[in-house]
């Protein structure tokens, strides 16, 4: 079974599983813009595989303030947009047991990188994907971490834990329509990219090391993808997944059927 969405936005495609994701739709036929903070990244992209196949937009989740008119920029230059992903993340060390080492900036930098972001991502995109004759998606890269915390990262994994949660009720909310809008979850386990090389947390010793080769991740990733899973743990995260999240959904199912019928009750 292909892949079926055609014309694909990758947010966060300068480096890492975002950069693979998107070489690996280019290579399956599929029309890709990338969107990142590096021009330089991107234009070498669209150098490699060509602008008869790739658009670049630089584009920096930080500024959540742009979100709107970068949303509006891509939906009027691609309006057979039918799936977005949203991948871009970060992931930095705290320890509370040394309260003064604690930068509250780069704390704060990683919940709207990796959270406050993706969920105005989706509000900006939804009411497009909503309209889409046939079916559409959107897709979030959140991370085997969001099932089970690590000490050494207590925001990366609460950050990706809110978006998996948000996940779960955006699936459920959207699958009655209007439209036909499938919400795709990918659960990586480590992968080794930047995500954790000195530059972004110089004690560990050869971080970008750490983890399922990238390639590998990304082929396994595609075969779900393109079998139409919609929730998608790869390497060790099976595991996780396996291991009481079927479970701890099958509850959050039965809790949502039963606030539902209580809330009729009440909603006018």
């Amino acid at each position: 079974m292909p892949f079926e969405y055609k014309h694909v936005l990758v947010i966060g495609a300068t480096s890492g599983i975002g950069e693979a994701l998107a070489a690996k739709l280019v290579q399956n036929g599929v029309h890709v813009i990338v969107a990142g903070r590096r021009q330089d990244k991107l234009d070498a992209f669209v150098k490699k595989y060509g602008s008869e196949r790739v658009n670049a937009k630089v584009f920096d989740v930080m500024q959540l303030d742009k979100i709107p008119q970068f949303a509006s920029e891509v939906m009027s230059e691609t309006p057979n947009l039918d799936c977005v992903f949203v991948n871009s993340g970060i992931q930095r060390p705290f320890d509370f047991s040394q309260p003064e080492t604690i930068d509250l900036d780069v704390f704060d930098q990683e919940l709207i990188t990796n959270y406050t972001s993706a969920v105005r991502i989706a509000k900006a995109f939804i009411p497009h994907l909503q309209k889409r004759q046939s079916e559409a998606a959107i897709a979030f890269t959140t991370s085997q971490m969001a099932l089970v915390p690590m000490m050494r990262c207590p925001n990366y994994g609460a950050s990706k834990a809110a978006l998996h949660h948000f996940i779960l009720a955006l699936r459920t909310q959207l699958k009655d329509g209007p439209g036909n809008v499938k919400v795709i979850e990918i659960y990586p386990p480590a992968v080794q990219t930047e995500l954790h090389d000195a530059k972004h947390q110089p004690d560990l010793k050869d971080g970008h090391m750490i983890g399922m080769p990238l390639q590998q991740f990304v082929d396994e990733t595609w075969i779900k993808l393109s079998s139409g899973e919609d929730q998608i743990p790869v390497g060790s995260a099976k595991e996780v997944f396996g291991g009481f999240e079927t479970k701890r959904q099958e509850l959050y199912q039965s809790m949502t059927e039963m606030l539902s019928g209580l809330l009729k009750q009440f909603l006018r």
